[in-house]
C-alpha cells in the first residue's frame, strides 16, 4: 500500500500541469477559468453592503473595540470552518447545493432549504442595489437633491425648521417672519393653533435644547429617502403598500439586467466580471478613507470606533452580534459556497481559499468601519450630537448618513457618485452568487437546463422581479425588513447545524478529512502540513461550531420579541416571517422522511449512494484507496464511462493517452482505430 500512496502522489504532481491549464476538467459542467477567478468570486460573495454599515453599527454598539474580542473567536469556532466545509462539498463532488448530498441522501432537504434562503434573499437584496442605482443616477448633477430640504420634506425637515433667538424674538409674530403661533415653553417650540403636541403642527424652535427631545429635526437626506425614494413616508406599514414607484422599478429591473448579462454564457463570464466589481469597491473605499481623513472631527468618529469598553464583554448580546455577524458576513449556509466550489478544479488548494477569503472579508469590515467612523465623526461635529446619536443601522447609515455627510464637501456630486458605484459593485457580486445558487441547483437537478442556460436565467430573474415588485411601493420598505429579519435569520443557523451533523457524524469525520486531503494534497498554502490543522476541523465540525450555532439559536429565541410594535407591524407580519423560516425546515425535515421511506429505512437513507464521489472517473481512481477503507462497495466508474484494466495504478500513474499508457485497454468502438 505504501507503493500505492507513492503513486498517487507522484500522479498528482504528473496532474498539475493538466489541472493548471485554461481548458476545462468537466467538460459537461465547465470550470473557472483560473483560480483567480473562483477565489475573487468567493471574496466578492463575502465581502457586501453589510460589511460597509452593519460591522460598524455592532462595534459602537456594543463596546468599540472591545467587540473584536468576539468577533475574532466567533471567525475561528463558527465562520472559518462552515466556510471550509462548503467549500469541501463542492469542490470534492462538483455538485450545487441540490445534488451535493448524495454522501448521504437523508440530508438532501438542506439542498432544498439553500435553495429557497438564496431566492428568498435575491429577491430583496436587490432591491438594495436598486436604492443604489437611484442615487446614483440622481448624483449626477450640480447639486444634489438631498442637500436641502425639497418640495417632498416635512415641516420637521432640517431646514424647514425655524430657530427662534430667545432674546427679542417670540411665537407670538414678533419675529423676523412675523409669523403669529402658539407658544409651548415647555417643549420649547411655536406651534399652529388647535396642533399641540402634534409634529405636523410645530413652526419653530423656541428653545432648541428643549425642543429637540420633544421634536427633533430630521436631516434633508433622511426625508429624501422616506419621501422621495422609497415612499415609506407615505406609508403607514407593511399592511398600507400603495401603489409601485415606477422610478423605483425600472431601477430594480435595471439591477435584475445586470445579472442576467453576467450569468447569461457561462460560469466565465461573471468570473471576468468580478476582475471589476470584487477589486473595485477597495479603491473607492482607500479613496474615501482618505479624504474622511480631512475632515473636521473625524478623530472624534475614529475614537468612538476603537475605544474598548471591556464591561460590556460581560454581556451576552455582545458575543451572540459577534457570532451572527460572522455568520451572515460570509454568507455560509446558504449554498453560494457549495455553487461557487462545485466549479473548481479538483485538485484546487481550498484551505488556502477558505483562509484568504474569510480573513479578507474580516478586515474588509474593520477597514470599512474606519471609513465610515470618519464621516460620522465630521457629521457629529456639525450637528453638535453625539456620534451614537448621529449613526443609525441598517439604510439609515448607508442611505443617510453618508448622502449628507457628502454635501458639506466640495464636489459633493463627485463624492457620491463614487460611493454608491461602490456600493453597486459590492451588491452585485453577492447578487450574482445568489441567482448563480438557484441556477446551478436548477442545472444539476435538471441537466437539460444546461442548454438553456440564458434562457434559466432570464425566467428566474423576471420571476424574482415580478416577486419583488411588492418592494418598490410605498410600503415596500417594511416588506424588505420582514424578508431581511426572517429569510436569513434561524434557517440558516438550522442549516448549518444539519451540516455538521451530516459530515461529522453521519458520513464520518476521517473520511472526510481524507477527502479533503486527496485534493489538497499533504500540505496547503504551499507550506503548512494538512495533519497540523488536522484534528482542529475534526472538533470543531463534530462539537464546537453546531454547539455555537445552537447556543446562538437559543439565545435568539430568548430576547425574541417579534416586529409586532403596534405600528408599522403586526402579528400578522411575524406569522408571514415565520412562514418563510418554516419552509426552510419544512424542507430539510420533510425530504428527511421522504427519502427514508423511499429507502426503507433510516440506516439505508444515510449511507452514499453509487455516485458519491468526484465527478471525473480519474478523480474517483484517485480517490479509490482511502474510500474503500470506509466503504468497501465504492464504485470507480458507476456510469461506465471507461473500460478499467487490471492494471488500475498505470493509469493514474502515467500521464499519456491511447497504446502510449501501459494500463490503457481502448473500448470496443475505438478497436478500429488502431
Amino acid at each position: 500500500m505504501a507503493a500505492y500512496e507513492t503513486d498517487v502522489e507522484t500522479h498528482k504532481a504528473k496532474l498539475a500541469d493538466i489541472d493548471d491549464e485554461s481548458g476545462d476538467e468537466n467538460t459537461e459542467r465547465g470550470n473557472w477559468s483560473s483560480k483567480l477567478d473562483f477565489l475573487l468570486s468567493c471574496l466578492g460573495y463575502a465581502v457586501g453592503l453589510g460589511n460597509v454599515w452593519r460591522f460598524p453599527y455592532l462595534c459602537y454598539r456594543n463596546g468599540g473595540g472591545a467587540f473584536f474580542i468576539p468577533y475574532c473567536i466567533a471567525l475561528a469556532f463558527l465562520g472559518i470552518p462552515i466556510f471550509l466545509l462548503e467549500l469541501a462539498i463542492g469542490q470534492y463532488s462538483s455538485s450545487g447545493p441540490f445534488t451535493c448530498w448524495k454522501y448521504s441522501p437523508i440530508f438532501t432537504g438542506i439542498g432544498y432549504g439553500m435553495f429557497i434562503v438564496s431566492a428568498l434573499v435575491a429577491i430583496y437584496y436587490n432591491m438594495i442595489i436598486a436604492w443604489a442605482f437611484f442615487y446614483l443616477f440622481a448624483s449626477f448633477t450640480d447639486e444634489l437633491p438631498w442637500q436641502s430640504c425639497g418640495d417632498w420634506s416635512t415641516n420637521l425637515c432640517y431646514d424647514n425648521v425655524k430657530i427662534l433667538n430667545k432674546t427679542w424674538e417670540s411665537c407670538n409674530g414678533n419675529n423676523r417672519w412675523g409669523k403669529v403661533w402658539e407658544a409651548n415653553v415647555t417643549q420649547g417650540i411655536c406651534y399652529e393653533t388647535g396642533m399641540l403636541n402634534k409634529k405636523e403642527g410645530v413652526r419653530a424652535y423656541l428653545d432648541a435644547d428643549k425642543a429637540k427631545d420633544y421634536f427633533p429635526r430630521t436631516l434633508p437626506s433622511q426625508e429624501y429617502f422616506d419621501n422621495y425614494v422609497t415612499g415609506s413616508g407615505y406609508s403607514s406599514g407593511y399592511d398600507d403598500l400603495g401603489g409601485v414607484r415606477w422610478q423605483l422599478a425600472l431601477c430594480y429591473l435595471l439591477a435584475f439586467i445586470c445579472v442576467i448579462l453576467a450569468l447569461s454564457k457561462s460560469i466565465k463570464t461573471s468570473g471576468k466580471v468580478v476582475y471589476f466589481t470584487a477589486t473595485f469597491p477597495y479603491i473607492v473605499l482607500v479613496i474615501l478613507f482618505i479624504r474622511g481623513l480631512m475632515l473636521e472631527g473625524m478623530e472624534e468618529g475614529i475614537r468612538f470606533y476603537i475605544t474598548p469598553d471591556l464591561n460590556r464583554l460581560s454581556d451576552a448580546q455582545v458575543w451572540k452580534d459577534a457570532a451572527v455577524q460572522i455568520f451572515f458576513s460570509l454568507s455560509a449556509s446558504w449554498g453560494g459556497l457549495i455553487a461557487l466550489a462545485s466549479y473548481n478544479k479538483f485538485h484546487n488548494d481550498l484551505l488556502r481559499d477558505t483562509l484568504i477569503v474569510t480573513f479578507g472579508n474580516c478586515l474588509t469590515s474593520v477597514f470599512a468601519g474606519f471609513v465610515i467612523f470618519s464621516y460620522l465623526g465630521y457629521l457629529s461635529t456639525y450637528m453638535g450630537l453625539p456620534v451614537d446619536e448621529v449613526a443609525k443601522s441598517g439604510p439609515s447609515l448607508t442611505f443617510v448618513v453618508y448622502p449628507f455627510a457628502v454635501t458639506k464637501m466640495p464636489i459633493s456630486p463627485l463624492w457620491a457618485i463614487l460611493f454608491f458605484v461602490m456600493l453597486i459593485t459590492l451588491g452585485v457580486d453577492s447578487e450574482f452568487v445568489l441567482v448563480e445558487t438557484v441556477i446551478t441547483s436548477l442545472m444539476d437537478r435538471f441537466p437539460k437546463l444546461r442548454k438553456y442556460k440564458l434562457f434559466t436565467v432570464m425566467t428566474c430573474c423576471l420571476l424574482f422581479f415580478l416577486l419583488g415588485l411588492t418592494l418598490t411601493t410605498d410600503g415596500g420598505i417594511y416588506m424588505l425588513s420582514i424578508m431581511d429579519t426572517y429569510s436569513g435569520g434561524w434557517s440558516i443557523l438550522f442549516i448549518a447545524i444539519f451540516e455538521c451533523i451530516s459530515v461529522g457524524w453521519v458520513y464520518g469525520i476521517f473520511r472526510f478529512l481524507d477527502d479533503i486531503k486527496l485534493m489538497t494534497g499533504n500540505t496547503f498554502c504551499w507550506c503548512f502540513p494538512f495533519i497540523a490543522f488536522k484534528y482542529w476541523w475534526m472538533l470543531c465540525w463534530c462539537f464546537i461550531t453546531p454547539l455555537l450555532a445552537a447556543i446562538i439559536m437559543v439565545f435568539s429565541w430568548v430576547d425574541y420579541t417579534g416586529m409586532d410594535n403596534g405600528a408599522e407591524y403586526d402579528v400578522y407580519a411575524d406569522l408571514m416571517g415565520w412562514g418563510m423560516t418554516l419552509v426552510t425546515i419544512v424542507c430539510i425535515v420533510g425530504t428527511a422522511i421522504y427519502v427514508i421511506c423511499k429507502t426503507g429505512g433510516i440506516k439505508e437513507a444515510m449511507k452514499p449512494n453509487i455516485e458519491w464521489g468526484p465527478a471525473l472517473v480519474r478523480h474517483r481512481r484517485e480517490a479509490e484507496y482511502h474510500t474503500k477503507r470506509y466503504a468497501s462497495d465504492f464504485v470507480v466508474d458507476p456510469w461506465g464511462l471507461e473500460t478499467a484494466s487490471p492494471n488500475d495504478v498505470h493509469l493514474q500513474v502515467e500521464n499519456k493517452s491511447g497504446l502510449q499508457n501501459t494500463g490503457y485497454v481502448p473500448h470496443a468502438e475505438d478497436s478500429s482505430k488502431f
